[in-house]
C-alpha cells in the first residue's frame, strides 16, 4: 500500500513543504530512504523500526518500505523526519487511520522507545505549514511553544508515538496547545533577566556618549585604549541601552536561532538583543557562515544586536575584509555548488583594540616601547575600507585617581536607554513603517530628505571635506552620525555643533 505524509524541509531560513511518500512491497523487511538524505536521515530507518516495535505494533514480516523524501533534488538533513517516516510506514501497512493524515504536518526525532525528542528549525517549518493552509502541526512537546508563535495554526504537542496514533484515530483524543503567541511573548518578558548597568563603569564619559550615539542610530563604533581601560566592560553593557525587541523582531530572531540549533531548551523565545563576541582565532566561515552544511555565522547570529570584536587588530585582515559587504547590505549570501543561501546580518559592529602592539602609545603613565614603524604596521591590519565603514572612533583613556575613587559614575543604562528610545521614535516618525531605516542605514535619497542643515553647518562640512580628504561614503556617514546626534538632542535640524561632534568621532582612532 502507498501512503503520503507531509512535513517541512529547511533551505536556509526558509521552509518548504516536504512530502514523505512510503510504498510497501515485497522484500526482506528493510526501510530504504531516497531523496538526497544525509547520514542522520538514513539512520532514521533503525530508529523508526525500534520505535514502532516499542509501541507493540505488529508490522507485516517480509515487507520492504521505500521512503521517498520529495522534492528529491533538495538535500535533507537532521532527524526531523523520523516521525513522518514512522507515520508513513504505519499508514502504508494500515496500522493507523489515514482519515486525518492530510490535515497535519509532522516533525520530530524518535527515540528507540518510541519517545519523541525536540528538533531544530521548528518555527520556520510552522510558518510554512500555516502558509500552506494546513489545519495543524504535530511537534515534540518541548517544541510546542516555539510552534505556537505562529498565529492561526493548531499545534499538537506529543511526547510518544502512541499519542500520534491516537491523534490520527480522532484529533479530539490529543489536546492541542491553547495559547496565543502574544501571551508567550509577554510571559517571557515578565521573567527577563536584567543586563549589566552602565552606572557600574567609572569615568569614560566620552566613550559612553559614543556608545549612546551608536545605539540610537545603529552606527558602527571602534574603541581604542590601553589594556584595562574598560573597553570590554563598556561593550558588554551595550545591549542594556538598546530598545527592547518587538514581537516581530523576537519572532525573526527566534527563527534564525532555531535554524542554527541554538535555542537553549527549544522553548525559549529570544527577548534580548544578541551579543556575540567571537575570539580573534575564529575562522572566516565561523564569522560569515557556510560550511559543508551551510549554517549562519557570527554576523548573522548577531542580527538585530551587537557583534563585538575584541582585540580587533588581532583578527586576520582577510577575515575582517569579508565583513565589508555585509556591513553595507545587512545580509550575507553564501554560495555553494548545489545551493545559494541568504542570511540576515543587520548588526551593530563594536570593535576594541589597543593603540599599538605594546598597548601604551599615548598613555600618560606607561612609556610606549613601540617604534613608529611597528605602530604603523599594527594599524595596517585594519584596511581603509573597513575603517571607512566605522562611523565612530573613540579613545578610551586610562582612568584618573579621582575617577577610580568614585562609587557611581554617570547615568544608568535605563536612563540612557530612554534617551535612545526617544531618538529612535524620532527616526520612525520621519519615515513610513514600510521604508523605515535607522540613521546609519539611510539611503542617499532618505538622507537628503531628513538631514536638513543650517548654513553654518554647511560651511563647516565643506571645510572638513577639503581638509580631511573624505570619500563619498565618509561624507554620507558623517551626515548620518550628525543626524543621530540631533535626534538625541530633540532637534529637527542639524546644527554646526552636531556636525562638529560627528567629525570629532571620525578622527580619533589613531593616537599621536
Amino acid at each position: 500500500m502507498f501512503a503520503r505524509v507531509f512535513s517541512g524541509g529547511l533551505l536556509g531560513l526558509e521552509s518548504y513543504r516536504l512530502e514523505v511518500e512510503v510504498d510497501c512491497s515485497g522484500g526482506i523487511g528493510q526501510i530504504h530512504i531516497v531523496g538526497l538524505p544525509d547520514a542522520s536521515v538514513k539512520e532514521a530507518q533503525e530508529r523508526v523500526k525500534a520505535a514502532i516495535k516499542a509501541c507493540n505494533f505488529l508490522v507485516p514480516p517480509g515487507k520492504k518500505w521505500t521512503v521517498n523524501l520529495a522534492p528529491a533534488d533538495t538535500r535533507k538533513e537532521g532527524p526531523v523526519y523520523d516521525l513522518p517516516i514512522a507515520v508513513g510506514i504505519l499508514a502504508a501497512t494500515e496500522l493507523v487511520s489515514i482519515t486525518y493524515l492530510d490535515d497535519f504536518w509532522f516533525i520530530g526525532e524518535l527515540g528507540l522507545d518510541g519517545s519523541i525528542r525536540p528538533v531544530s528549525g521548528v518555527l520556520p517549518i510552522a510558518m510554512a505549514a500555516k502558509n500552506s493552509g494546513v489545519y495543524g502541526i504535530v511537534v515534540p512537546d518541548a517544541n510546542a511553544e516555539e510552534a505556537a508563535l505562529v498565529d492561526g495554526l493548531a499545534v499538537y504537542p506529543v511526547s510518544h508515538l502512541q499519542q500520534v496514533c491516537a491523534l490520527l484515530k480522532d484529533p479530539r483524543n490529543v489536546a492541542r496547545l491553547q495559547i496565543k503567541p502574544g501571551d508567550i511573548f509577554q510571559s517571557r518578558l515578565a521573567v527577563r533577566t536584567e543586563c549589566e548597568d552602565f552606572s557600574e563603569v567609572k569615568g569614560q564619559h566620552q566613550a559612553k556618549r559614543g556608545l549612546e550615539i551608536a545605539a540610537a542610530g545603529r552606527h558602527n563604533i571602534l574603541m581604542v585604549g590601553p589594556p584595562g581601560a574598560g573597553k570590554s566592560m563598556l561593550a558588554q553593557r551595550m545591549p542594556g541601552i538598546m530598545p527592547p525587541l518587538t514581537f516581530n523582531e523576537a519572532l525573526e530572531l527566534t527563527k534564525l536561532y532555531s535554524v542554527a540549533g541554538l535555542l537553549r531548551d527549544k522553548t525559549t523565545v529570544l527577548l534580548k538583543r544578541p551579543f556575540r563576541a567571537p575570539h580573534h582565532s575564529a575562522s572566516a566561515i565561523g564569522l560569515i557562515g557556510g560550511g559543508v552544511v551551510p549554517k549562519p555565522g557570527e554576523i548573522s547570529l548577531s542580527h538585530m544586536g551587537i557583534l563585538f570584536l575584541d582585540e580587533l587588530t588581532e583578527f586576520p585582515r582577510s577575515h575582517l575584509d569579508t565583513l565589508r559587504q555585509p556591513l553595507e547590505s545587512a545580509s550575507v549570501t553564501i554560495t555553494r555548488a548545489t545551493q545559494t543561501l541568504t542570511y540576515p546580518a543587520s548588526f551593530l559592529l563594536v570593535g576594541a583594540c589597543n593603540p599599538c602592539p605594546c598597548g601604551y602609545r599615548g598613555d600618560h603613565l606607561k612609556y610606549c616601547t613601540c617604534t613608529p614603524t611597528q605602530a604603523d604596521r599594527y594599524w595596517s591590519r585594519l584596511s581603509g575600507p573597513i575603517l571607512d565603514r566605522i562611523d565612530l572612533q573613540v579613545n578610551v583613556a586610562r582612568l584618573t585617581e579621582d575617577e577610580l575613587a568614585l562609587r557611581k559614575s554617570g547615568d544608568s543604562s535605563e536612563t540612557i536607554r530612554l534617551r535612545v528610545e526617544r531618538a529612535v521614535a524620532r527616526q520612525r516618525g520621519r519615515l513610513s513603517e514600510k521604508s523605515f531605516a535607522f540613521n546609519a542605514h539611510l539611503t542617499p535619497r532618505q538622507l537628503l530628505k531628513v538631514c536638513a542643515m543650517d548654513e553654518k553647518a554647511r560651511l563647516l562640512l565643506a571645510q572638513a571635506v577639503t581638509q580631511m580628504g573624505m570619500s563619498a561614503r565618509a561624507y554620507d556617514r558623517i551626515l548620518r552620525v550628525a543626524r543621530t546626534i540631533a535626534d538625541l538632542g530633540d532637534r529637527d535640524e542639524v546644527i554646526s555643533d552636531d556636525l562638529a561632534e560627528a567629525l570629532r568621532y571620525r578622527t580619533m582612532s589613531r593616537i599621536a
